[in-house]
């Protein structure tokens, strides 16, 4: 028997708003934590006002909302399989001949869509609020304002200097000796105005400052060569990579784009290529969280133990959560494969709830 539109339409409607009223109870509980911290960092800082830590609250919690994404789905998902089981309307579903495949099938298919929109729509939404909330957080709370971009014309990182700042460009980078090459090193004061510029066919980032070799200094009068500059800064190898390698800060949409310059300057890529495979996985593990939530809270109420059983469901998705966590660190680290970091928590977790549902129905 398949099942008509109006049943599809009610039980993919009550999964979604079940779904989508646990995301917000979630990311509101969030914000409540990300607004404290806030507020105390903001102690000593007389431009950052309260109502700006709100903003800032709010900008920051789309960094959480593709995280706790999957367990909203996980939850969403147990909840109406267990109020369909408590009132009955399981019963009568499995009484007119259709099996557990059939009444979630709503589920899984709005899982999948609501997962191709998270990272069609809600990425690239997500990935400007935390580029704002990154720049708010350097004017108010006076992060340590380093940045680091990279573009068609190669990398661009800016300093503070003591009188001004310094832009930095390299054409190429080598992270083995952390060698940046064909670099201009540009130096403004605090009203934007150019002051000086020197450039290096080979610069070196020491510990606490840049070695910059066959160094041309051009002010605006004169120019002179030394064999070795130094430049003193207070930016670090791991400032760098972390700078580079935050993919939260970047769209979906930009990320192959994104890659390909990063590959062709030399730079790593290793995170955000597993960033961008998870992207792409996420559909596939949000229909497994709706197969997972079907195993543990489908028994039928007479057989008791339904506690329990949602308790396990929890338990399952946490264990996913960390070794998503796990694989992650171990893509990173080029332990394994990126696409097996990526891609492994949503087929194990399809593989997981797809067995176990064949069991409960055939076996």
């Amino acid at each position: 028997m398949i099942p008509s539109v109006a049943l599809s339409r009610y039980i993919g409607r009550n999964f979604l708003i079940n779904s989508l009223f646990l995301l917000l109870m979630l990311l509101g509980l969030v914000y409540i934590f990300e607004v404290i911290e806030l507020l105390r960092r903001s102690t000593g800082h007389a431009e950052a006002t309260p109502a700006l830590m709100f903003i800032m609250g709010a900008l920051k919690v789309s960094k959480a909302g593709q995280k706790i994404l999957p367990f909203a789905i996980l939850f969403g998902a147990i909840y109406t399989c267990w109020k369909l089981n408590r009132t009955q309307e399981l019963v009568v579903m499995r009484a007119a001949g259709l099996s557990a495949w059939q009444f979630l099938a709503p589920m899984v298919v709005a899982a999948l869509l609501f997962g191709c929109f998270a990272t069609a729509v809600i990425n690239p939404v997500s990935a400007f609020l935390i580029s704002k909330y990154d720049q708010m957080e350097v004017i108010y709370l006076q992060k340590n304002n380093n940045l680091v971009t990279v573009s068609r014309t190669g990398i661009w990182l800016r300093q503070p200097m003591d009188e001004g700042y310094a832009l930095l460009h390299a054409n190429g980078f080598d992270k083995t000796d952390w060698r940046f090459t064909d670099v201009q090193v540009m130096f403004f004061d605090g009203q934007d105005n150019f002051l000086t510029r020197i450039d290096s066919p080979i610069a070196y980032l020491r510990d606490g400052h840049w070695e910059l070799k066959q160094a041309l200094v051009n002010d605006r009068e004169t120019a002179t060569r030394h064999d070795t500059r130094e430049l003193k800064t207070d930016m670090t190898s791991e400032q760098i990579e972390e700078s580079l390698a935050d993919p939260e800060m970047i769209s979906f949409w930009k990320m192959p784009e994104y890659l390909r310059i990063m590959e062709e300057t030399g730079l790593p890529v290793t995170q955000l290529e597993i960033h961008f495979q998870s992207l792409l996985a996420e559909p596939f593990l949000l229909a497994a969280m709706v197969l997972l939530a079907a195993t543990f809270s489908l028994r039928p109420a007479r057989f008791g133990g339904t506690g329990i059983m949602i308790t396990l469901g929890v338990a399952v998705g946490f264990f996913i959560f960390f070794m998503e966590s796990m694989l992650h660190a171990f893509g990173v680290s080029q332990k394994i494969p990126s696409y097996l970091a990526a891609w492994t928590p949503a087929v194990v977790s399809l593989l997981m709830g797809a067995t176990a549902l064949l069991h409960m129905e055939d076996g």
